[in-house]
């Protein structure tokens, strides 16, 4: 895995906009976005009784580290009006780090890969679409590899 790759996820309001207004702050905050999958309307994960998501992946050119990264991630998902009240509830914007090159972070703020890539339909299907073939650096698997066996059976459909 040699890219720095984030999620971006939204079920309420103006779907379209949350993503475009994400980007701009991610582009702004962070460094320029090297690809972006499409966007995939996706159904949600853990709570079913929601909105349905938008989601997209995007590679980012940064030399942020990846604290640095989840500090403006906060600030970006604060600035559009987030709130941390449920794990896996609706929200305006949620922005998860999936990727930072091929490091492997386990700390209390933070782990990197995101530990949960390989059971996301959602995560992987849009990152399929820009990085297919990079290998996950503790699963040893392409990101491909993972869509093929993930037991995720949620829709996901491009828009």
């Amino acid at each position: 895995m040699k890219g720095k790759y984030l999620l971006l996820g939204t079920n309420l309001g103006n779907r379209l906009n949350n993503l475009n207004k994400a980007i701009l702050a991610v582009e702004n905050l962070l460094g320029p976005i090297k690809q972006r999958s499409s966007i995939f309307e996706t159904e949600p994960w853990g709570f079913q009784d929601q909105p349905t998501y938008y989601n997209q992946v995007l590679e980012i050119d940064t030399m942020l580290t990846p604290d640095e990264i989840l500090k403006n991630i906060f600030l970006i998902e604060k600035a559009m009006g987030r709130t941390r009240h449920e794990k896996w509830k609706e929200r305006l914007i949620d922005i998860d780090i999936l990727y930072y090159e091929d490091e492997v972070i386990n700390s209390n703020k933070l782990t990197i890969p995101h530990p949960q890539i390989q059971n996301r339909k959602f995560t992987l299907v849009p990152l399929c679409e820009i990085s297919a073939h990079e290998i996950h650096p503790v699963l040893k698997k392409s990101n491909q590899e993972l869509l093929r066996i993930t037991t995720d059976s949620l829709q996901v459909k491009k828009i």
